[in-house]
């Protein structure tokens, strides 16, 4: 098993768990209440989990269909862009931002890997 591989799988897994825990946990209320976020027309709460857990699926199915590997990936990471970012605004413990960074630093890093081989 290549790398790549290894790592899909690892981070495609942790976002079908956290996503399904994100958007159907009530534990999860209080944290986007404490963001701010659970106060606009849409349900970010539920919306976020829904993208982890397309995007978790879609690394795994980016094994098989590279496009799809592709576009998780960079979705992925701008999710954890973003919700770094909120954990920044929020002054959040290191403990508690780092996730957020190491799996965007994951996920730009599965781009890296999978990026076409020039000839």
């Amino acid at each position: 098993m290549t790398l790549l591989a290894i790592l899909s799988i690892l981070s495609g897994l942790v976002f079908i768990f956290y996503g399904a825990l994100c958007a159907f946990t009530p534990s999860m209320v209080a944290d986007f209440h404490r963001f701010g976020l659970d106060n606009l027309q849409i349900n970010l709460r539920i919306l976020t989990g829904i993208l982890e857990i397309l995007g978790g699926a879609g690394l795994l199915v980016g094994l098989k269909w590279r496009p799809a590997l592709w576009l998780s990936a960079a979705g992925l990471a701008l999710l954890m862009l973003v919700a770094f970012g909120v954990r920044l605004k929020m002054r959040d413990s290191v403990t508690l931002s780092a996730p957020s960074f190491l799996l965007m630093l994951l996920n730009l890093y599965i781009l890296v890997l999978a990026r076409p081989q020039q000839p």
